[in-house]
């Protein structure tokens, strides 16, 4: 059976563009409220934690070595912020989890 993609695709497409273009159109002056501001600066982080945190630990065979992974990454990338370093530190720290679990 062959399904149809294209009204999802179109109706994914009007959301995106209503979402960017609104603003735009409806906001002339600059935002000099700090809140708005400090709230729209962080959005983009946010949003890509809350689509990579759950991947993160569903990734691995169990949730307790893609926890480690997890909590390995985090504290290397507070003590060193290498991106290698906290790489292999949670690639490390997820195979030993699978090792011990």
């Amino acid at each position: 059976m062959k399904t149809n993609i294209w009204p999802g695709l179109l109706v994914m497409a009007a959301t995106i563009y209503l979402v960017r273009a609104l603003p735009l159109t409806l906001l002339k002056k600059e935002i000099k409220n700090s809140f708005i501001r400090s709230f729209l600066y962080y959005v983009p982080y946010v949003s890509l934690s809350v689509m990579t945190f759950p991947a993160i630990l569903s990734a691995t065979a169990s949730f307790w070595s893609g926890l480690a992974g997890f909590t390995a990454a985090a504290v290397i990338a507070w003590v060193d912020g290498n991106l290698f370093r906290v790489s292999i530190g949670a690639c490390m720290a997820v195979f030993l989890a699978e090792l011990w679990l």
